[in-house]
């Protein structure tokens, strides 16, 4: 898996900077919004004053207003939510249900196996590909990895994803996953704080790393269900970084179920009984994916301020996993 695919993940904070621009030394002050209109071509107006609005026009590191008037050897940075592509995205029926849609967001029930974004290994076929079919732009404020299903909120203007992004930014987006993770619990709650950086030895995961790197990461966690040698949990994202709840959980000795990348997909807890042995693998089976599904999305509408609340029901793979652990416990 190559960089671009490890950024198609839970990383609903990421701002990316697209351009930086330093002001040459004979620049008479101008401002920003106009500077900037006539400094970069690919880049409409619209997107401009949006991100100008959201916070995301930096200049030496600092966020500016439209007013700002640029001056020579200011450095300026433009942060937009999605990362920079350099591929042309076509248009492809793909087939996603749509649980809320307005003249502003767009809400998706997204299916396991549906890649979100083009990038190498997946130029087509994705989500973003959907969308474009529909006519929609492919605004995206956050992701959700290929495997993993659930919810996730697309913006349908440039006014709309800059004001979302800052929400994600922010971490005022209310965020829940259902996960099966190996392992029982000694408590029936906790947080998890570590940092994440993609792991030295392997490049296609992330780790928890000291103080001094990667990035801030957050994830609260419940108990939900308990199954002995698994146990279903609810995670809360207070930041939302690539593959977090898949680290963490890791990171405190419980992977997550038929997680290949993290190890989940061997039998680290149980019997050595044959019998016990064929039922795990059989629950692999029904669910050759992590067991992970983002349950609920909650944020404030980009235009009228309301608070908007989805929650998303269980997958059939992941409930037929969950009612096989349900009778296996009870039987044994």
């Amino acid at each position: 898996m190559a960089d671009e695919e490890l950024d198609e993940l839970e990383q609903g904070q990421e701002l990316y900077e697209h351009h930086r621009i330093t002001v040459d030394r004979g620049q008479e002050m101008l401002r920003i919004d106009k500077y900037l209109q006539g400094h970069l071509s690919n880049v409409s107006r619209t997107k401009i004053q949006a991100a100008v609005k959201a916070d995301c026009i930096t200049v030496n590191g600092k966020a500016v207003k439209a007013n700002y008037r640029v001056k020579p050897l200011d450095v300026i940075s433009v942060l937009l939510p999605e990362p920079p592509h350099e591929f042309e995205l076509i248009p492809e029926d793909i087939d996603f249900p749509i649980v809320y849609e307005d003249n502003d967001v767009l809400v998706i029930d997204k299916p396991a196996g549906l890649v979100v974004h083009p990038g190498v290994g997946n130029w087509t076929g994705t989500l973003v590909n959907g969308l474009l079919y529909r006519g929609l732009p492919p605004l995206l404020v956050h992701r959700i990895d290929k495997d993993t299903s659930g919810l996730l909120v697309v913006a349908k203007t440039e006014d709309a994803q800059a004001v979302l992004a800052r929400q994600f930014f922010l971490h005022t987006i209310e965020r829940r996953y259902l996960a099966l993770v190996w392992g029982d619990f000694d408590e029936d709650s906790g947080t998890i704080v570590g940092n994440l950086a993609r792991s030295p030895k392997d490049r296609r995961i992330m780790a928890v790393c000291d103080d001094e790197h990667g990035k801030n990461a957050i994830t609260h966690w419940r108990v939900v269900e308990r199954f002995g040698y698994v146990t279903l949990v609810e995670c809360q994202l207070e930041t939302g970084r690539t593959h977090q709840i898949r680290a963490h959980m890791r990171h405190i000795g419980h992977p997550l179920f038929s997680d290949a990348s993290y190890g989940g997909d061997a039998i680290l807890k149980g019997t050595t009984f044959s019998r016990y042995r064929q039922f795990v693998e059989n629950c692999f089976e029904v669910l050759p994916r992590q067991a992970l599904h983002a349950k609920i999305l909650g944020f404030e509408h980009p235009t009228t301020g309301k608070h908007l609340h989805f929650e998303s029901p269980i997958p059939p793979d992941f409930e037929a996993c969950l009612d096989r652990w349900r009778r296996y416990t009870t039987t044994y």
